[in-house]
């Protein structure tokens, strides 16, 4: 009878091309590094090591900002609509307001995981905060 090696031995690593490549995996919940497991363990809460890569995702430091990035696309989104229509409606002011809040809520919610895994790619791509520097030219 064999014993299987209780760590997993590595397997090979697509390593992005690009920044934009890095984030476009961040953004889908992805780890950055190789682009195969999932990026997350709960909705906002990274996973400590990716399974395929063994990237140790630990010194990631995302705090506010994904709230920053997040807030600023939905007002970009939100506010023309809300403008529009208290300018060319005769919509009430309770009225407008649960159409914001309709409009404002899910897109923040929405937006707040993509942002976060982007912004983690940005600091893995720039070796930010302790991760090693790791492009495909390095």
């Amino acid at each position: 009878m064999t014993v299987m090696p209780s760590i997993p031995l590595p397997l090979p690593i697509d390593r992005p091309a690009t920044l934009w490549q890095a984030i476009r995996r961040g953004i889908a919940g992805n780890c950055p590094r190789c682009g195969h497991h999932t990026l997350f363990r709960k909705w906002l809460k990274p996973v400590e090591r990716c399974q395929h890569c063994f990237l140790d995702l630990t010194p990631q430091r995302a705090d506010d900002f994904p709230a920053y990035v997040a807030i600023l696309l939905t007002g970009h989104f939100v506010i023309p609509i809300i403008a529009t229509l208290s300018l060319h409606s005769d919509l009430s002011v309770p009225v407008l307001l649960a159409i914001g809040l309709a409009l404002t809520v899910p897109s923040m919610l929405g937006l707040l995981q993509p942002s976060k895994g982007a912004i983690i790619a940005v600091q893995w791509w720039n070796g930010m905060h302790g991760f090693l520097r790791e492009r495909p030219t390095d």
